[in-house]
């Protein structure tokens, strides 16, 4: 069929040369990386992007050499409680220990900035296209895996094939999300990969763990959780499995990693990691870590809720790291429940959030554990906007603008109701002491303007058995990012993610859902920057909901540790995203 078309073969694959040499200076990326411009040009996306192996300048790899025998051994050993399962990226999404460990082995294409950006890992560039459908990215190709074997676009086809499986036994929106994308390998290392819709998040999905396809060639999705290579995983990260041990004979309770080889030869890996041994001990309890950190058994330990963080902060000794999370603390209203639609009027909204001292409140029931939250977005990505007009606290003004409202009624009972009392309604909140303080104190503030309100506590099950189903008035929630670094908050606040996403009080405004659905089609980061900036002035001006606070993520290590620095935390992982620059003084000293 092609035989008709030779010259125009010829033309096309001259073309694609010159286009592939011009690659290192002119991209499509709007992610800040070296070299590489911020806007599309429109002659490298007008086209479909077609290469062959033969587009490729031969490259020689380094080869890799052993470990330098006379480098002094300095270990870190990090406490985590829980139990080592699958030492896989693909699953290791399914276990909170695994994650952590999996983090220092594997890359994915793209990796997250100290600002939540997507930056390049196994990728060096990528090209989008006009239309925000197709991700052309070129793989780096200095890159070995830890057995020495080269880095090529078979690994990433291999990891997505296992990815798009019915049978792939990872987190279940994992694989429902790979399955709507096309992936095509181009050469050796080039990969397109292809959308049913745009999606400004994509370039966070691939944070993903690659896979070795030479080390598990024929392994299907379907036996993928039980393979050997689950305890003997090789990755291309900066550290490599040393050796799992088992103190007792019943569990693994060490698993030792140690510096990579070929990581080192990378340029990113020639200067620091001066910890060339790392350790991760597994505890039943946080109490026996803690022990473990308190006594030098332990030089780190994450934790992983209120009461881990108090007992962290109160350990004497300690070098305490603190960060916030990527989880909001908000009151959400119910628009949807016929008993609560005066919720519907945003001056109803707006009254009662003028109504509320957050700042007295965060102090007096969160100190320590919380810090005020401003936006409904994050402190410390980059789509965060720190000055939005917030009303001061003002009884007199919420009151006035309660009086002046015009309640949404869907009956003339509820507006025989609305016009003879005040507001009455029940907040639900988790059954945790500062959380139903917390809420108790809000109706405190509420009650002057005349609005009756019942503070609701709840076993963490029926909490949440409630939310899904909306059988609440208001609540008081904490929305995570679920591990993404990317500031999207769609499935939180657009209305139709009612209901069957996270939308749980069914909040109906168009403005606001314009705004993230702008923001998540276009992968312009420059673009999505102006539309998350609207969203959040409109969120407070419309008082959509009350944010209150952020949780706080704290990390503790011992006295001799240096140089740990907290960025963007989207996951508990990425605790170890300034690893290269942490510094350990050797024993005894």
């Amino acid at each position: 069929m092609l035989r008709g078309f030779r010259w125009q073969l010829v033309v096309l694959l001259t073309a694609l040369g010159l286009f592939l040499a011009g690659l290192a200076s002119r991209s499509l990326n709007d992610t800040p990386a070296p070299d590489i411009p911020t806007e599309p040009t429109p002659a490298a996306s007008a086209e479909p992007i077609v290469s062959t192996a033969a587009d490729e300048a031969p490259v020689s790899l380094p080869v890799p050499l052993p470990a330098d025998e006379n480098t002094p051994t300095l270990e870190f050993t990090e406490a985590l409680v829980g139990s080592v399962q699958r030492l896989n990226p693909l699953l290791a999404g399914l276990n909170p220990a695994d994650r952590d460990i999996t983090a220092l082995i594997f890359e994915g294409l793209t990796r997250a900035n100290e600002y939540g950006e997507p930056a390049p890992a196994l990728a060096a560039e990528w090209v989008i296209s006009s239309d925000h459908l197709e991700y052309v990215v070129r793989l780096r190709q200095d890159v070995l895996w830890q057995d020495g074997a080269p880095f090529t676009a078979d690994d990433v086809m291999y990891t997505v094939s296992l990815l798009q499986s019915p049978d792939f036994p990872g987190p279940a929106e994992l694989g429902r999300f790979w399955r709507t994308v096309e992936v095509q390998r181009l050469s050796d290392h080039l990969v397109r990969f292809r959308l049913t819709q745009p999606l400004g998040t994509f370039l966070d999905m691939l944070r993903i763990g690659i896979l070795p396809e030479h080390a598990l060639r024929g392994t299907t999705a379907a036996l993928i959780a039980n393979h050997p290579f689950n305890l003997s995983p090789i990755g291309t990260g900066p550290y490599q499995i040393g050796a799992l041990r088992s103190t007792d004979g019943s569990r693994i309770d060490i698993v030792d990693l140690q510096a990579a080889p070929v990581y080192r030869q990378r340029p990113e890996g020639q200067a620091g990691y001066t910890i060339n041994r790392f350790r991760f001990r597994l505890y039943d309890t946080f109490e026996a870590a803690l022990a473990a950190l308190q006594n030098g058994e332990a030089d780190g330990l994450m934790a992983r809720n209120v009461q881990e963080r108090l007992a962290l902060v109160n350990s004497s000794g300690l070098n305490i790291h603190t960060q916030i999370e990527a989880t909001l603390g908000v009151l959400i209203f119910n628009w949807v429940k016929d008993e609560t639609a005066y919720f519907r009027e945003q001056r109803v909204r707006l009254a009662l959030m003028t109504g509320l001292d957050r700042a007295g409140i965060i102090e007096r029931y969160l100190s320590g554990q919380a810090v005020r939250a401003d936006s409904p977005l994050f402190p410390g990505s980059w789509a965060y906007t720190a000055d939005l007009p917030w009303p001061q606290p003002d009884i007199n003004a919420a009151r006035a603008l309660l009086e002046n409202a015009r309640p949404v009624v869907t009956s003339p009972e509820a507006t025989e109701e609305a016009a003879g009392s005040r507001y009455q309604f029940r907040i639900l909140v988790p059954d945790t002491p500062a959380l139903v303080n917390l809420a108790q104190e809000i109706a405190a503030q509420w009650s002057p303007l005349g609005v009756q309100a019942a503070v609701e506590a709840a076993a963490p099950g029926d909490y949440q058995s409630r939310l899904d189903s909306g059988d609440f008035d208001a609540a008081v929630v904490e929305l995570s990012l679920g591990g993404s670094a990317d500031p999207d908050v769609y499935t939180f606040w657009d209305e139709g993610q009612y209901p069957d996403g996270l939308n749980y009080g069914g909040v109906n405004d168009r403005r606001i859902s314009e705004s993230l659905e702008r923001a998540r089609r276009d992968p312009s980061g420059i673009n999505r920057a102006v539309y998350y900036h609207e969203f959040q002035r409109d969120f407070i001006e419309r008082a959509v909901a009350i944010p209150l606070y952020y949780p706080l993520f704290t990390y503790a290590t011992a006295a001799r540790v240096g140089g740990v620095q907290l960025g963007f935390v989207g996951i508990p992982a990425d605790r170890f995203l300034t690893l290269r620059d942490w510094e350990i003084a050797p024993p005894g000293q």
